[in-house]
């Protein structure tokens, strides 16, 4: 439907290629509760009881002393329940449940149990939850010993393969910065128009803009995929429906200089977007000799410090799969510094700066230049504007939240919703209704009053 409404707009000449787009990215919770490592344990034994209970009641009747496992797990794990108040005492039901679950997939997979009970889905979950969190072991006596898998010492999956529900199986567990959530990722992409020069719209409005604001795309992740693997996704989409912006607007997680250089290359479109700065010290708290403050003579392979030192080693080298250059100071040269503490604490060897290759490295430079630049600000202050179509989306379709169980399933609403916003869209324009200015905070407003 989203296809056929894109198509049906080009063809009307209301979206077109060319122009400007921008794209960003919010976090969806699953149609599932959020439960601990603990909780998982426990709700997935359950939910595989209930589902043998169902397809082979007469098989879990002949096979397992019913009565216990009900007392256990007749009830929902999360339920008028309460973890254990001592770790000893968690630990405990953490290993009691992984024992539970070693002997329900055993009495499943015994030859005399009929095959296709174990190719039940949540078989399937049980045995992957409990592989991802468990470990059959033997002790020191030859004693097989069912523990819990620890992060430091026996390793976890990866938050992208690992599971945390066994009602959602497309669900992950996602972080940025503060915000912790199970579900998914929602990428939406649409058409910005420069607001007009109007000097009668409505107070507190902006002008209609020539052309309506529309939804071009929408992503559906799980909750793990990092921006910056969908901005070619979203290109090849947009290319496939003949939409390719000329200019792309984006925060910084969705860009690198890569993809910089590859979106121009490959696209034709112009990456708007600040890059972000380095990791070390002096970017973390923007003080000392930041990269920038070195001078770097790429045809005599040396940098310069601030205090005129010259480098000693120049060292090709690949990092995390990147082609980097390596460049170190001489540690007679940083010892007697009198700034030393600004530039590096390394007691060992002198100042070491990581660069990328040369044509990279030139890019990232004038990025990181033109940001600073009030003109330059102004251009990128028009990607703002996609957090209210964020906003839209989730306080009139509501997609704060899945309906659906399922990466498939919450995607297709994610379509739905896109076209629903674009009517509303396609209405509002037809019928003159102008633009709301993004909403500011009283004391935001103040503080740029008084800037000004």
């Amino acid at each position: 439907m989203l296809d056929l409404l894109v198509a049906a707009l080009k063809e009307k000449g209301l979206v077109k290629a060319g122009g400007k787009q921008r794209t960003d990215s919010t976090h969806v919770l699953a149609a599932v509760r959020e439960l601990n490592r603990l909780e998982l344990a426990g709700g997935t034994v359950r939910a595989t009881l209930e589902a043998l209970s169902a397809a082979a009641p007469h098989w879990v009747a002949k096979t397992l002393e019913v009565g216990g496992w009900n007392r256990r797990y007749g009830r929902r794990i999360d339920a008028y329940w309460r973890p254990p108040g001592s770790q000893t005492q968690r630990d405990q039901l953490a290993l009691d449940y992984g024992r539970d679950a070693v002997a329900l997939l055993r009495a499943v997979y015994h030859p005399a149990t009929p095959v296709w009970l174990r190719e039940l889905p949540a078989v399937q979950t049980l045995r992957q939850i409990t592989v991802q969190n468990y470990l059959i072991t033997t002790d020191s006596n030859g004693a097989e010993v069912v523990k819990r898998r620890e992060a430091d010492t026996d390793g976890l999956p990866p938050g992208r393969i690992r599971l945390t529900s066994p009602y959602d199986l497309d669900a992950r567990y996602g972080t940025k910065e503060d915000l912790h959530w199970t579900g998914y990722k929602l990428h939406i992409s649409k058409v910005c128009q420069p607001s007009p020069d109007d000097k009668t719209p409505r107070p507190g409005r902006q002008a209609r803009p020539p052309l309506p604001n529309m939804i071009t795309h929408v992503a559906t992740t799980d909750a793990t995929v990092p921006d910056v693997k969908l901005l070619e996704p979203v290109h090849q989409a947009l290319a496939d429906r003949g939409l390719l912006p000329a200019e792309h607007y984006l925060d910084s997680g969705y860009a690198s200089a890569e993809l910089i250089v590859g979106a121009r290359a490959a696209f034709g479109i112009t990456l708007v977007t600040p890059l972000l700065t380095g990791t070390s010290r002096q970017y973390r708290e923007n003080a000392g000799y930041q990269r920038e403050a070195f001078a770097i003579d790429w045809d005599a392979r040396q940098a310069t410090c601030p205090q005129g030192a010259t480098s000693r080693f120049w060292s090709p080298a690949k990092q995390k799969g990147r082609d980097v250059v390596v460049v170190r100071f001489d540690q007679a040269d940083c010892g007697p510094c009198p700034v030393r503490a600004e530039c590096t604490n390394a007691t060992r060897w002198g100042r070491q700066l990581t660069l990328r290759p040369r044509p990279l490295h030139e890019l990232i430079h004038a990025n990181h230049t033109a940001q600073q630049d009030q003109e330059w600000r102004a251009k990128y202050a028009l990607r703002a504007g996609v957090e209210g179509t964020i906003r839209q989306a989730i306080a009139v379709t509501g997609n704060r939240r899945a309906r659906y169980r399922g990466l498939g399933k919450t995607h297709l609403e994610h379509v739905y919703s896109a076209v629903a916003l674009n009517l509303i869209r396609l209405d509002a324009w037809w019928n003159g209704q102008p633009l709301d200015h993004t909403r500011t905070s009283h004391l935001a407003r103040l503080d740029l009053t008084l800037a000004a």
